[in-house]
């Protein structure tokens, strides 16, 4: 990877959206309602919502020209939207950096917002706001009577990213994140929640994780995606969150095989396969 093209030191703002890509519109909204999610905008264009709750932003492409919408049931975690001070000069740093890049078409009126592959080929977008405008304000026309201010349910909000990668990867993508966008990989001592495998790193504003989990020993002949997998949320009390979903018609995983409810808490296997998991943690 080369890294002495651009004298630029990658910086992150947060994460402004995540895309899950999927053919059951209506199962999936359903199960993201039940989430604390709401649905505010429509794509100006294509078969695309957009959710949110608190500051989170979840999309839901269901575009059929869309590269990677699974077939039938499934339900992909697909893409990740990370905010910078400058896209442009992001992108052109991880390209530089021997980076792929994500093809985009946009239509009349839509932002271009440039992005880069991730394990499994998920993308990684860079948008900025130095209009002080977000590209949902722009590419998404708000529904009828829906307000974009959701509040939290129980103080829920983005915590991180779990990413499958294969044997022997990890130093591989760490040094990618590292160098593209500039994560800082934390000690094997530091732990959250309740799926403590892999390798975690933490963006350049501590703001959110990204966690790193290779396929396991004696895995070879199983099926193992490499790709993002699930989104940690945190809540500042794991419990308390747990009753309020649990309320919503969400299961989650038995406490007693997870260790308990201290450090957080993770559901079921939820509609195609998708799992969400809580960790402790105050915004």
């Amino acid at each position: 990877m080369n890294t002495s093209v651009l004298p630029f030191l990658p910086r992150i703002e947060g994460i402004e959206f995540v895309e899950y890509a999927t053919r059951q519109v209506d199962t999936f909204g359903a199960l993201l309602q039940a989430m604390g999610f709401v649905p505010v905008a429509r794509h100006r264009s294509r078969q695309v919502l957009l959710y949110r709750q608190g500051n989170m932003n979840v999309i839901l492409n269901a575009h059929p020209k869309a590269q990677h919408v699974p077939e039938g049931d499934g339900i992909e975690l697909r893409a990740l939207g990370l905010r910078v001070p400058d896209a442009e000069q992001a992108y052109a740093h991880a390209l530089a950096c021997e980076a792929r890049p994500v093809a985009t078409r946009p239509g009349p009126m839509e932002l271009n917002i440039p992005g880069i592959q991730g394990p499994g080929g998920a993308a990684v977008f860079l948008l900025d706001r130095r209009a002080g405008v977000a590209f949902y304000q722009v590419d998404f026309l708000p529904l009828p009577g829906v307000s974009f201010e959701v509040p939290a349910l129980a103080g829920l909000h983005l915590f991180g990213v779990v990413q499958y990668i294969q044997r022997g990867e990890t130093a591989r993508w760490c040094d990618f994140f590292h160098q593209t966008l500039g994560f800082e990989p934390l000690p094997d001592d530091v732990r959250f929640g309740v799926m403590p495998r892999g390798a975690l790193m933490r963006s350049s504003d501590e703001s959110f994780f990204l966690q790193f989990v290779e396929a396991p020993e004696g895995a070879e002949d199983a099926h193992w995606q490499e790709g993002f997998t699930r989104i940690g949320l945190g809540a500042p009390d794991v419990a308390a969150a747990v009753a309020v979903l649990e309320a919503r018609g969400i299961q989650f995983v038995d406490a007693s095989l997870l260790g308990g409810r201290d450090r957080g808490a993770l559901t079921r296997s939820l509609e195609g396969g998708i799992q969400f998991e809580l960790v402790q943690h105050a915004a």
